[in-house]
């Protein structure tokens, strides 16, 4: 019993070790902020989704301090 714990338990960390992660992109980032911008006013909308390109955008400074 105990070498079938011991076998389960080095499958465990060997599959543990190929799992990997999901890392967010500027276009995940962008598509989230832009689908809360849905407004009435189209002129509203279009600030919205403006200021979501600077927040995602290649220049951000979430982009810089992740690297």
């Amino acid at each position: 019993m105990k070498k079938m714990i011991v076998a389960v338990m080095i499958l465990i960390v060997i599959c543990s070790n190929h799992i990997d992660t999901a890392e967010s992109s500027a276009a995940d980032c962008l598509d989230a902020c832009q689908t809360a911008c849905v407004q009435k006013d189209t002129r509203v909308m279009q600030r919205c989704e403006r200021k979501c390109q600077i927040k995602c955008g290649p220049d951000s400074a979430s982009q810089e301090n992740l690297g």
